[in-house]
């Protein structure tokens, strides 16, 4: 037996303050706060140097705002009583509120080594173990509490769920049955017994027990043991097929039947018949046939027909499934046909049908052409309006500017009041190169539906790429959009106005803006930890988890870490960035307003929160989180950092693992690692990227820097990675070609693309050729066979900026002239005067928009 430790003599309080000090945990799970400070205060004239009173009370202050006051109180009280579990419990709730989950579970082991059975301190260890991924602990805690409380059966299913989770199948399998066979009189219809009946069901699945699984469904669905029906049938049809039981081509059509237009049934049931759609497949294409009869109503079956049919077969399909759309006016046709403009014979015959459509729907048409007798006779008026619509996106899309804007201005003569047609127009000009008549035609389009929460954030959105993020903010039209927006973690706003900032060169707002991606999702996890095992939702908890550990590859956190990660590298090269933007003014007028704003808002959350009601006793009584003041509101402490590249290279560590195929990722991993003398990582980075594409233009440049940078060290790395680098090298671009000569030899592969050209240029120029052949080489850029599009002039036009080129304006009008519905090549004083233009339009909407 474990030796019990005395109390010590200095926490023993008198009977009088023993009650208080019980009153005290009362008051505090109640939330009567000043009264618990009150009682504390109490405790403490007498007792001053009480450590699991000062705790109490350093908790109640961090509850009633007093947060810096709280936390040293709490200090202070664990450094009076270090073998007191009521001290370090404070402690890790403190930590634990405070986001240090590893600190707080260290506190958490701490108390438990005084309380061993403190069901509440191992519960919220449990949970923070799960944070943290500590799998086995998380088993033993979870073994802990079930010892202690065997009759409550989420310790049992929350065992099982460790097990899962620590890779254990075989022990969560026979935890679940041990707690199967302890039931008695389950009630008809539990939800939660269901739950559970399915996750075992689940994990026989993925233990490969498909008989045990197929048994322990069937025996439970005839008993109503199991409440979902659909997950019944889903489970059921996929277990047979697993098992290739002749039973399950009929499983697969009662779900068909249930639910005709869900792909992943149609996908089941042909991958049960040794079918797949990722290829043209006749037999395929009959049962997707077969169904599209007998199910008339389904669009499924017919739009996956689409995906694997030959151009004959394909034509025939296309043709009622596009006509079909027309007529009934789907906004989202194009949409939807878009994915199949991947093979171009495809695209040639959509574009055929619609403008043969499109010439029988006409209201000049006298009659029907051929090529639509199977086009309904009774055409409502508006099919020849969305045919145009459709028209308008297709050429949009091809980037055929002037075709799109040709189609949608008739569509718009025709029906000038439909909202889709304004933002097609926005589509249009954005993809042209005319960011400022983009944001004024959705505008135009918001004005028309003001209470419609799309077109708003879509007008939004717009400003913010023209770089009009005051008005932009204005649409939003939230009491603090920046604070309401960044806290629900909308990732179109975060990255939107991160990119704004950044085309407005100021780093410090958008490097803030991009390091606010996922700040929250993470963190937002935790309470689920708990809350799925109470409600038993055990399969999507297992999902929610899977799906946090790769959190990182989400795109917009992937954009966000090299967005940001390319700010610190400029940061690096260039410490005077952040002199230069500490010295800048940073507010404009309507950003202070919108600042002042915001803190008012921020006040009055913080008095909504103080007056609301007290919590359960049952809830967790963590350290809740209040809006924290922020100390750097313009990012200058962000920019200032003394390490830069150590804070690009902890956003980018998780890239490496779990965005392996994208080329830029390991490009950013690479011009981190050599700036930070991480050769072998360099080495590491440039074989994946050319691993994924050897004639990267970007991957160009990085071969001739590595090469340089190698070249450039004063002397030999130190063996052995002095050898492995010189090998990887050699083996990357061979010693015996000059850069000249390399460089030379990628230009002339690669003539006709723009990228290529550019990045021979920024090579030519960092081998420090002539100004005037690094300029010819950029002008490579305007030959009529090149491929020059307005993102790839944009880029041009930056690097002749950066090197001081006197033949920028001479490039300028030449993109002009070539890209003519753009605007972004104008002069400067034009420019200016198109961004007014969008400001006046936002000052009218104010006066137009009906009421939100």
């Amino acid at each position: 037996m474990s030796k019990v430790l005395p109390t010590p003599a200095k926490r023993i309080l008198p009977s009088k303050e023993a009650t208080l000090f019980k009153e005290l945990l009362t008051l505090y799970e109640t939330r009567q706060l000043k009264k618990g400070l009150k009682t504390s205060d109490q405790i403490l004239k007498k007792f001053p140097e009480h450590g699991e009173t000062l705790c109490m009370k350093g908790l109640v202050l961090t509850h009633m705002g007093k947060r810096e006051e709280g936390i040293d109180l709490v200090k202070k009280g664990v450094r009076l009583d270090l073998t007191s579990h009521i001290c370090w419990h404070v402690f890790g709730l403190i930590q634990k509120g405070e986001k240090h989950y590893e600190e707080a579970l260290k506190s958490y082991t701490q108390a438990l080594r005084f309380d061993k059975e403190n069901l509440n301190i191992l519960r919220d260890a449990a949970q923070l173990q799960t944070q943290l991924r500590l799998f086995d602990a998380l088993v033993e805690t979870r073994h802990t509490l079930l010892r202690i409380r065997p009759t409550l059966r989420q310790h049992w299913v929350a065992l099982a769920v460790a097990h899962h989770l620590n890779g254990n199948l075989a022990e969560a399998r026979k935890t679940l049955e041990h707690y199967e066979r302890t039931l008695k009189n389950v009630p008809d219809y539990d939800i939660e017994h269901s739950e559970t009946l399915l996750y075992h069901i689940h994990l026989l699945e993925e233990m490969g027990e498909f008989s045990d699984a197929l048994s322990l469904l069937d025996i439970n669905a005839k008993s109503r043991s199991i409440v979902d029906r659909a997950a019944i049938m889903e489970y059921r049809a996929r277990l047979l097929s697993k098992l290739g039981s002749d039973e399950a081509e009929h499983a697969w059509r009662v779900l068909i039947e249930h639910n005709s237009d869900c792909y992943d049934y149609l996908r089941g049931y042909l991958s049960n018949q040794g079918l797949s759609l990722d290829a043209t497949s006749t037999d395929a294409l009959t049962i997707l046939r077969q169904f599209s009869t007998q199910l008339p109503k389904a669009t499924a079956p017919r739009r996956l027909a689409l995906n694997i049919a030959s151009r004959d077969d394909f034509r025939d399909l296309v043709k009622p499934y596009l006509l079909s759309g027309l007529t009934k006016g789907v906004p989202s046709l194009f949409v939807d046909i878009k994915a199949l403009y991947c093979d171009d014979s495809k695209r040639q015959i959509v574009e055929e049908i619609v403008e043969a459509a499109r010439a029988d729907f006409s209201p000049d048409s006298t009659s029907p052409s051929p090529s639509s007798s199977s086009a309904p006779t009774d055409l409502e008026p508006t099919t020849y309006l969305w045919t145009l619509y459709f028209l308008a996106q297709h050429h949009s899309y091809l980037g055929r500017p002037q075709q799109a804007l040709e189609t949608i201005e008739l569509a718009l003569a025709h029906t000038p009041t439909l909202p889709e047609l304004h933002a097609c127009k926005a589509r249009t000009l954005k993809r042209a190169g005319d960011p400022f008549g983009a944001a004024r035609c959705v505008d135009e389009a918001r004005l028309l539906d003001g209470q419609d929460r799309f077109l708003n954030t879509k007008c939004a959105k717009y400003l913010l790429r023209a770089g009009l993020i005051d008005e932009a903010s204005a649409i939003l039209d939230a009491t603090s959009p920046g604070a309401d927006l960044e806290d629900m973690q909308s990732l179109l706003y975060l990255i939107e106005e991160a990119d704004a900032h950044y085309r407005n060169a100021k780093l410090n707002l958008a490097l803030k803006k991009y390091l606010a991606i996922f700040n929250e999702v993470e963190d937002d996890q935790y309470d689920f930890h708990g809350y799925n095992l109470r409600k038993f939702t055990l399969n999507i908890y297992l999902t929610l988890v899977k799906w946090e550990d790769r959190l990182r590859s989400h795109p917009a956190y992937v954009k966000a870490a090299l967005s940001a990660s390319r700010i610190y590298v400029a940061l690096h090269d260039d410490p005077s960035i952040a002199k230069a933007a500490s010295s800048a003014p940073q507010l404009t007028d309507a950003e202070k307003k919108a600042k002042k704003k915001a803190k008012k808002a921020a006040q009055k959350v913080q008095e909504d929160v103080k007056k609301a009601p007290a919590a359960s006793a049952n809830e967790d009584k963590g350290l809740e989180v209040t809006l924290p003041k922020d100390d750097d509101p313009e990012g200058i402490k962000l920019l200032s950092v003394a390490d830069p590249l150590e804070h690009a290279a902890k956003l980018l560590h998780p890239l490496s693992a779990l965005s392996t195929n994208n080329i830029d990722a390991w490009l950013a991993i690479y011009d981190v690692a050599v700036r930070r003398k991480k050769f072998l990582q360099a080495v590491k980075a440039l074989n994946c990227a050319r691993a994924l594409n050897h004639e990267h233009p970007e991957l160009h440049i990085r071969l001739v820097h590595f090469r340089q940078a190698v070249q450039a060290l004063p002397q030999q790395l130190p063996a052995p990675i002095g050898p492995l680098v010189t090998e990887a090298l050699a083996k990357l671009l061979p010693d015996e070609v000059s850069l000249d000569t390399y460089n030379g030899q990628c230009l002339q592969r690669h003539s006709s693309e723009p990228l290529a050209v550019l990045a021979a240029a920024k090579v030519a120029h960092a081998l420090e050729a002539p100004l005037q052949e690094v300029e010819e080489i950029v002008f490579g850029t305007l030959r009529e066979d090149s491929k020059l599009d307005v993102p790839s002039a944009l880029q041009v036009v930056t690097f002749l900026t950066s090197i001081k080129s006197e033949r920028l304006e001479e490039f300028r009008k030449a993109c002009d002239v070539r890209f003519e519905v753009s605007t972004v090549f104008k002069p400067a004083e034009e420019l200016q005067g198109l961004r007014k233009r969008a400001q006046v339009g936002e000052e009218e909407t104010k006066v137009e928009s009906p009421a939100a």
